[in-house]
């Protein structure tokens, strides 16, 4: 009697699981980002991935992390429908649901997986060139010509943009820097290059007797950062252009940088000087579902 009562309850409890296991189906899959070249972002940024599903994004999860691969648990029926993976930069503490404008990576599902890039999301810098001269406008002492770098062209005779690089997205900016014993110093944001930079009337570092020539760039003849000195020779020193997400996650160059050079050690002051491609042109990665 006690075995038929066993035999009973476990087959009830076969039929009960059966039934739960088709009321209840896997609602949650995984999503898997392998991607390429990201950086840490400053303490109050994180990055943020998306789900576009009938044309509407659908968050992922934010990660600080910048090793991969790593793996979210997401909506199932949502990860089957969506059409297309983007990442974005958020605040850490972010009171807005909506992706924010500084998207840097995207891609369009092809079945299971999504190859992502930068190019279309940020800017596509296959084309991207440089020219720029040593010079300190901002002063009136031609002994330390060799302390300012400015983005443009005199080859001709006369001044024009320096810079041939493709408008932005939102949610960016272009900066240039130069690299001084290791320490990279600011020359200005900006987002075109035939006009100033943003900090052209309030740079610390400029002289005091005007701001320059109508293009980005900047003069280190004061105000030093601790361990530096200006005036300075910016001979056999790193040139870099780089885009940073707006508004900026931290004080040190992004890890977009389209544009480099060494000034060479026989540079001639006043005279063009052609850049080189910078070490990031653009990031890549490849999500799976």
């Amino acid at each position: 009697m006690i075995k038929k009562v066993f035999l009973a309850v476990f087959a009830l409890s076969i039929l009960t699981v059966s039934c739960s296991d088709d009321d209840n189906p896997v609602t949650t899959s995984r999503l898997t980002l392998d991607l390429d070249g990201l950086e840490a972002l400053g303490p109050d940024y994180v990055y943020e991935g998306w789900l576009i599903v009938d044309g509407n994004p659908v968050s992922t999860g934010t990660f600080s992390s910048v090793s991969f691969p790593q793996s979210f648990t997401v909506n199932r029926a949502q990860l089957d429908a969506a059409t297309t993976f983007v990442l974005s930069i958020e605040p850490a503490v972010d009171p807005d649901p909506a992706p924010a404008e500084t998207k840097i990576l995207a891609g369009d599902f092809s079945g299971n997986s999504a190859n992502v890039n930068s190019n279309g999301i940020v800017a596509d810098f296959a084309s991207a060139s440089g020219k720029y001269i040593l010079a300190t406008p901002t002063d009136t002492d031609d002994t330390n010509e060799e302390s300012g770098v400015w983005f443009l062209d005199n080859s001709s005779g006369s001044a024009v943009a320096g810079l041939s690089l493709p408008t932005l997205t939102d949610g960016w900016k272009y900066e240039g820097w130069v690299v001084i014993n290791g320490t990279p110093i600011s020359t200005g944001t900006f987002l075109t290059a035939n006009t100033a930079d943003d900090n052209a009337a309030t740079s610390p570092y400029k002289g005091n007797d005007n701001n320059g020539p109508a293009y980005p760039g900047e003069d280190y003849l004061q105000n030093a950062p601790a361990g530096l000195t200006f005036p300075t020779d910016l001979k056999e020193k790193t040139i870099v252009i780089s885009v940073e997400p707006s508004p900026d996650n931290s004080t040190a160059p992004f890890t977009l940088k389209p544009l480099a050079h060494v000034v060479p050690a026989n540079a001639m002051n006043h005279t063009t000087i052609a850049m080189g491609d910078g070490p990031v042109k653009s990031l890549t990665g490849t999500v799976s579902r």
